[in-house]
């Protein structure tokens, strides 16, 4: 019982909660620049005021275009349904899970580049052809290192020795590290974890891959292909895009901060604090560094690809 209430907390705490996360970095980086900056809660009246708004749509535009929005939020809602919020088990685990995540997160960017190619605007296709290009080196990166996690951390259960470190549930990754994993296995972690923030950079579209505060037309990647978006539409885009870096803040705070007491409560709590600082880890990077140029992010996606193989190769050959 307690648990099932727990990962009932888990769900409503990232539909409640992953607005914040935007403002969590923004107010980071204007601490860090000498600015007071935006509310920590402005995403929410983003939200509120674009719900409140009608939408728009082109004439040259179809069915495809108005579905892009609606299938990307559900998709973000399936994706909660399989990452595990620290110890606490996602609502739907089973084996293989974390292939059916990747493909989630595909499906949202298939139909989220799908409606910017049916405006017919060639500036909305300059950015879906390179959100493709960029997703074709981070989904195998993200795979690598989601793999070589699961032989790191087998399933717990009765008889740990005999449970399976393959391709498991991602809530049984997560749940089976420990401190203990990290002193054995601390040099894979690591290169898991700094794969998977990499990862995290470039589909979140934050510095160094992309700008979400940019509109210079020969830089812009995700935002290019959601300008023809309006009202409840891009509400439900800031939503989506909100929960996709709850989920990888959830997947990473369960790797870097693996708290294991005999209080579950304790337990998540750290994990939504870990989630709290890497927010404010995302904020210090985009302060600190500048955007690539185009021809510099696939390099910097194939070296977290690298990053997961080196990983998966060490705990493999351990």
């Amino acid at each position: 019982m307690m648990i099932a209430l727990s990962t009932l907390f888990n769900i409503l705490a990232a539909l409640a909660l992953a607005p914040l996360i935007p403002g969590l970095i923004n107010r980071t980086k204007a601490r860090i620049a000498g600015r007071t900056g935006q509310p920590m809660l402005q995403m929410y009246n983003d939200l509120l005021r674009l719900l409140r708004k009608g939408a728009v749509y082109s004439q040259t535009t179809s069915r495809v275009f108005r579905a892009g929005p609606i299938i990307g939020i559900s998709c973000m809602v399936i994706g909660l349904l399989l990452v595990p919020v620290g110890p606490v088990s996602s609502p739907a685990p089973f084996a293989g899970d974390l292939i059916v995540l990747a493909y989630v997160m595909g499906l949202a960017r298939y139909f989220t580049v799908s409606a910017a190619l049916d405006t017919g605007s060639a500036f909305e296709g300059m950015g879906a052809s390179r959100e493709v290009q960029f997703s074709v080196l981070a989904e195998p990166a993200m795979l690598a290192a989601l793999a070589a996690l699961g032989l790191v951390g087998p399933e717990p259960g009765p008889d740990r020795a005999s449970a399976d470190p393959g391709f498991s549930t991602l809530s049984g990754m997560i749940q089976g590290l420990s401190m203990q994993i990290w002193v054995s296995d601390g040099t894979v972690l690591l290169l898991i974890a700094a794969a998977l923030f990499i990862v995290m950079l470039a589909e979140n579209c934050r510095i160094p891959v992309d700008d979400p505060t940019t509109h210079l037309e020969l830089t812009m990647i995700h935002e290019v292909m959601v300008l023809d978006h309006s009202g409840p539409d891009f509400a439900l885009i800031l939503f989506a895009g909100s929960l996709k870096l709850w989920i990888f803040l959830a997947l990473l705070a369960g790797i870097l901060f693996p708290v294991r007491t005999d209080h579950l409560w304790v337990n998540t709590a750290a994990t939504l604090a870990g989630m709290g600082i890497l927010a404010i880890g995302i904020g210090i990077v985009e302060s600190a560094m500048a955007r690539l140029r185009l021809l510099r992010v696939p390099q910097l996606l194939a070296g977290a690809l690298v990053l997961s193989v080196l990983a998966l190769i060490l705990v493999i050959w351990r």
